[in-house]
């Protein structure tokens, strides 16, 4: 066996600077956290061909004691850790006392520090570990650190470096998030001389994603504050229709530490099901906060991962306050006929904020609901209300009262009472009128409401009101077949279809096993009477079965199925009547947002731009 040597004290700081210092980023990451975590209120990074020829931070923190500047530099030396116990409450976001070590046993370090409480500074130097230069000196409160030359001593590292400009974008990211944790400090981002960025600190999270994320992603957030079970959630979350095709937008902090949580991932895209296109993702900037002690920051080196105590409380937590957001301040798309204009900018703070209440239905609203949530619509001309069947429908009504709601004082509270049983009907507080005005390519009505033309995609439409039936149980009716349809399935999939028979049945399907891995469909939902049965139950148990998806997905997935194939068809014969009442109850229904896959129901073009696009304005 070879003999076993002990390293010796170099050898050992330069295995362990490669656990802390991998590229630029790292020691930009380490080092902004100090500067943070001495309550520094402006940080300034600066950065040379990537980081890899210079660094310097500079800070109007606390500053270091001339007396601790030295053991500073050592492995292990902290202000942040005393005891055990402080490892179970980390409320800062440095720890381990490795970031200045790490740095210094690979680059060539210049220090320039002064606390609040010293006349004096403190000019340090140290190279490869090695102290070159301990003296006062005048300097401002705070810390300038320049890192030169990293890797220097290390020549092998180099050559895993990639190129200056890609260095240097990962120096911005790291600059970028911490700016995202905290928008109180006023942080800049020099790249080779040039401001790159920079932030007001202002304490306005949303001026901080404005000044890094841009205007147009800015623009399409709507925020999200809430607190429960002493989880408290905050920031900005996209709307549905600027979901992304991957996570790159998505930044999720705790307690001020930018971290990789798939607990917080989990529950926004959650609560953006239904809403949000298949294979499209949300974008979020989302600050929650918990007990120190209730969390675990010490699971991986960089600090970037954590272990909550209680994982289900924070994803209910954040699942709720998301699921909230979209459901009351969720507006329709605008088509916007300005040249130096998208969707995204179109909407004033005042449009950005909607009152929403519970309304109680009249009769006249129960009877219209009645009928145009039925799969086939009527197809005679005549106005919905003057119609024989609604007026003996509401005739009928008239002698049950209806108490109504004061609902002026109602909003969203910051503390919420989540439940599993809360939903979201969300409805505008007052019926303006509806005008019917016709259809285009058989495909899209044309309604005018108030000042605003809306292009509405009928099947989509009424594929939305059928799914929301479908999930709330409501005006689901059942059609016995004179002769079963048997479906011979896999021994899989007849596995999966007989043992959920009763979800089958919660939605009007009457099914029952026949044997030799077939089921025998006695009744169906009558919304799917023109459908192909077989095809309809094969779908069915192709969504039971598939891998890595939580059950209630998966009925969901069942829901949008027969959703689909019952609603009105794109370029499908469909009367004026039907056309207006289903008008009516999208631009009267604020839950008619999306259709189940996530595409939009409706889109709006203001008067005011058709106006400027025709130069009747300026």
């Amino acid at each position: 066996m070879p003999k076993i040597n002990l390293l010796s004290k170099e050898l050992s700081e330069l295995i362990a600077a490669g656990e802390v210092v991998e590229r630029p980023a790292s020691v930009v990451k380490e080092l902004v956290e100090n500067s943070i975590d001495a309550d520094a209120k402006h940080i300034t990074v600066e950065i040379t061909n990537g980081g890899i020829t210079s660094i310097r931070i500079t800070d109007d923190g606390c500053g270091i004691e001339r007396e601790d500047v030295a053991t500073a530099f050592l492995r292990h030396a902290t202000s942040k850790i005393k005891s055990e116990s402080d490892l179970y409450s980390i409320s800062s976001l440095g720890f381990r006392g490795e970031a200045l070590a790490a740095t210094a046993s690979v680059s060539r370090i210049e220090l320039f520090t002064k606390s609040r409480n010293e006349d004096m500074g403190t000019h340090y130097v140290i190279e490869g570990a090695n102290e070159v230069l301990s003296e006062e000196s005048g300097c401002p409160d705070g810390t300038t650190i320049v890192i030169r030359d990293i890797f220097y001593n290390t020549p092998a590292r180099m050559k895993f470096l990639k190129k200056d400009v890609s260095e240097a974008s990962a120096c911005a990211a790291v600059v970028e998030r911490a700016a995202l944790s905290h928008p109180e400090i006023a942080f800049k981002f020099i790249r080779d001389g040039k401001l790159s960025f920079s932030t007001s600190g202002d304490s306005s999270l949303k001026s901080a994603i404005y000044s890094l994320l841009g205007r147009d992603f800015s623009n399409s957030l709507i925020e999200v504050e809430c607190e429960s079970s002493g989880v408290e959630v905050s920031g900005f979350i996209t709307k549905p229709v600027y979901c992304r095709q991957s996570r790159a937008s998505q930044y999720t902090f705790l307690n001020g530490r930018l971290v990789r949580c798939g607990t917080v991932t989990a529950a926004i895209e959650q609560a953006y099901k239904n809403t949000a296109m298949v294979g499209k993702f949300p974008g979020f900037v989302v600050c929650v906060k918990v007990p120190f002690d209730s969390v675990d920051v010490n699971v991986h080196p960089a600090k970037t991962e954590v272990r909550f105590a209680d994982e289900k409380r924070v994803f209910d937590a954040v699942y709720y306050a998301a699921k909230n957001a979209l459901a009351l301040l969720d507006t329709r798309p605008v088509i916007s006929s300005y040249k130096n204009d998208n969707a995204i900018n179109r909407m004033s703070t005042e449009e950005y904020c909607q009152q929403k209440a519970y309304i109680p239905e009249t009769a006249a609203e129960k009877a219209y609901k009645t009928f145009i949530e039925k799969p086939v619509l009527k197809t005679d001309n005549t106005s919905f209300l003057q119609r024989k069947d609604v007026k003996d429908y509401i005739q009928k009504s008239e002698s049950v009262k209806i108490d109504k709601v004061d609902t002026k004082d109602q909003e969203v509270k910051k503390e919420t009472d989540f439940s599993e049983t809360q939903s979201f009907p969300v409805l505008d507080d007052k019926q303006e009128e509806i005008v019917y005005i016709g259809e285009a390519f058989s495909t899209y009505i044309v309604a005018q409401k108030q000042n605003s033309i809306y292009l509405i995609d009928k099947h989509a439409a009424h594929e939305r009101i059928l799914f929301n039936n479908l999930k709330n149980k409501v005006n689901i009716e059942t059609q016995t077949l004179m002769l079963g349809v048997s479906v011979r399935l896999s021994r899989e999939e007849f596995d999966a279809v007989t043992t959920n028979i009763e979800v089958f049945e919660d939605f009007g399907f009457e099914i029952e096993e026949f044997g030799n891995s077939t089921v025998l469909v006695r009744a169906i939902p009558a919304m799917l009477m023109s459908e192909d049965v077989e095809s309809i139950i094969t779908e069915a148990a192709s969504s039971l079965l598939e891998k890595g998806v939580p059950s209630v997905e998966k009925i969901d997935r069942i829901y949008h199925t027969v959703s689909c194939k019952a609603a009105i068809k794109a370029g499908m014969h469909t009367s004026s009547g039907e056309l207006k009442a289903l008008a009516e109850r999208v631009l009267s229904d604020n839950e008619i947002m999306y259709c189940p896959h996530g595409r939009p129901v409706a889109f709006e073009i203001k008067k005011r731009d058709l106006e400027k696009q025709f130069g009747r304005i300026q």
